[in-house]
């Protein structure tokens, strides 16, 4: 488990990186073109972060000793959030 909240923290970290990036270009007047492509790759780096700690969700739920309800509440996530 460690080793998935390592990975999300990490991603996070770089996806708060690019957002910072992000105000940067909007401040010094970067092309609105090149304002998106950068945003549109930090949505894809949250999506993934977001998947990873899904993955880390269902991995607890297959472990527990109610197994069924936690995989069905981490379906309830995904199907609210995702």
């Amino acid at each position: 488990r460690n080793s998935h909240q390592r990975d999300v923290v990490n991603r996070l970290k770089r996806i708060e990186g690019q957002v910072r990036a992000l105000v940067d270009m909007v401040e010094s007047g970067r092309s609105c073109e090149d304002v998106a492509q950068q945003m549109s790759a930090a949505r894809k780096a949250m999506d993934k972060a977001f998947y990873r700690m899904m993955a880390c969700s269902v991995m607890q739920a297959v472990h527990s000793p109610d197994a069924v309800a936690e995989i069905e509440r981490t379906t309830t996530i995904l199907e609210k959030y995702a």
